[in-house]
């Protein structure tokens, strides 16, 4: 767990508290304290919706003004859906840390302001916060995102881990925090050319019919390996 100071305790809460109306934040500080003291981040968890199952629906099912802001909605169900994402609870897509959101409030607020968007309007993002709609226009993106946000040289995992307890960071990996996760298929491609490229550097030829290729330790993306051994032609021992 990140070792915060008292003040950045405190700073914690109240970042987290800016959600909600004054009136309940007797209610919720406690709470919230809790999570971050046992956890190290505050996710929320008394909102994550219980009331339907998380997943994507038909596009038509979601109360949008225009199909964008509504297949949008879709890819961010789909990237919290139990049966795809990593640690669903924790808004976690994939990788051990990859966030779609930073907490369940921010999950609420991004669905408000995509149900109210119409096409000339950008929804703008920054690691999981929604800053807002700002008249753009229909060929401008409808949402615009930032995740993370650190720059190595002046950085560490212990700062990251400092500054997302803070809630005013959080590592949206390449497809989680971006509400695209596709599982394995997103990486065949990528990986059947690192294993093409690997044969014709150290054999000579991208013919890699007849060749073993041996693998372990494959992650959260594990299935690309075994595909990309397939569609190279080699033989794939997992």
């Amino acid at each position: 767990l990140p070792e915060l100071k008292p003040h950045e305790f405190k700073l914690a809460v109240s970042n987290a508290l800016r959600y909600f109306p004054k009136e309940v934040h007797a209610v919720l500080a406690p709470e919230f304290a809790d999570e971050l003291r046992n956890e190290g981040h505050i996710y929320m968890r008394r909102f994550r919706p219980t009331g339907y199952a998380m997943k994507a629906y038909p596009i038509d099912f979601y109360p949008a003004k225009c199909p964008e802001a509504a297949a949008i909605m879709l890819m961010i169900q789909n990237n919290l859906d139990p049966a795809v994402a990593q640690y669903p609870h924790e808004l976690i897509t994939y990788g051990g840390n990859g966030c779609c959101l930073a907490n369940w409030a921010q999950y609420h607020l991004l669905m408000a302001y995509l149900a109210a968007m119409d096409r000339d309007q950008t929804l703008s993002m920054f690691s999981g916060h929604p800053a807002g709609l700002f008249p753009s226009s229909a060929a401008a993106p409808r949402v615009v995102i930032t995740n993370g946000m650190m720059i190595p040289n002046y950085s560490s995992k212990a700062e990251y881990e400092r500054l997302h307890a803070l809630g005013v960071t959080m590592y949206g990996q390449m497809t989680a925090g971006s509400y695209c996760y596709i599982g394995p298929q997103g990486i065949v491609h990528g990986t059947t050319l690192t294993v093409l490229n690997a044969g014709r550097k150290y054999l000579g030829s991208a013919d890699l019919r007849g060749k073993v290729f041996v693998t372990s330790g494959l992650g959260g993306m594990s299935g690309a390996q075994a595909k990309a051994a397939v569609i190279a032609g080699a033989v794939g021992v997992v």
